[in-house]
């Protein structure tokens, strides 16, 4: 018998928001959270989507965030949309953000939202993708833990740092683009350790800071790598791409 279950998207969300609120998120956390563990299967990166459920049900339920936050928002300046989520996950704060967000980017041709106090930010691309749906093109960034060594290095000192744009296209889906600094997402590390799999070599470094394809010593007190030679190989890919679509 297989230990596969396959869910509908739907199901997915449904059981996201049950298992949020049962670990001590409101409702309105728990469908902000769930649109983007849905987003992750939709997009087929697993490493955001139901996988996350687990830690951040794991984080409710031992008092790391708090998941009856209401987020304030404060209007600061022109151009500046500033949310503090009050401890609590910054998905609901980037919802209630957005339409103000748009607003004033409309209004002035550009605006900028940040939020502070805010419990791991999750997956960029269904946040740039959400403001580009409104007629905007959209960048985030993120700062994270230090888990990149930087290149010949063997200690981590950077985070993976990841970035995301998206702008809007007449009658088709917007164009998103969404990457880390490192090799790729630590989430993708941590999904082969669960699943007893090796990871690709050029991923991580030991202890020592020799290459491993172990993605527990990586995560136990070693260190990612850095992408930039491959990072650059996608962006002549992405520029060929462009140049092809617009030709």
């Amino acid at each position: 018998m297989s230990d596969t279950i396959n869910l509908s998207l739907t199901k997915v969300h449904e059981l996201a928001v049950r298992a949020l609120k049962r670990h001590g998120a409101n409702d309105e956390h728990a469908q902000a959270i769930a649109r983007i563990i849905v987003a992750g299967e939709r997009d087929e990166c697993f490493s955001h989507g139901v996988y996350r459920l687990i830690i951040t049900c794991h984080s409710l339920k031992n008092g790391g965030v708090d998941g009856q936050a209401i987020p304030a928002i404060s209007d600061r300046a022109t151009g500046v949309v500033a949310l503090d989520a009050k401890f609590g996950f910054s998905q609901l704060a980037f919802e209630m953000g957005t339409p103000l967000l748009v607003k004033k980017a409309r209004k002035h041709g550009l605006a900028a939202m940040v939020i502070n106090n805010c419990y791991h930010f999750a997956a960029l691309w269904p946040d740039v993708e959400a403001i580009a749906l409104h007629g905007v093109a959209a960048l985030a960034f993120n700062p994270s833990h230090a888990d990149v060594a930087p290149a010949g290095g063997s200690k981590p000192v950077f985070g993976t740092n990841p970035i995301a744009f998206a702008w809007p296209r007449p009658d088709q889906n917007p164009y998103v683009f969404d990457f880390a600094t490192s090799m790729v997402a630590r989430g993708e590390i941590e999904l082969h350790r669960r699943t007893g799999r090796d990871i690709p070599e050029g991923w991580g470094v030991d202890t020592q800071g020799q290459n491993t394809t172990d993605p527990a010593q990586v995560l136990d007190g070693g260190a990612m790598l850095t992408e930039s030679p491959r990072f650059l190989r996608r962006l002549q890919h992405l520029r060929r791409w462009s140049h092809e679509k617009v030709n």
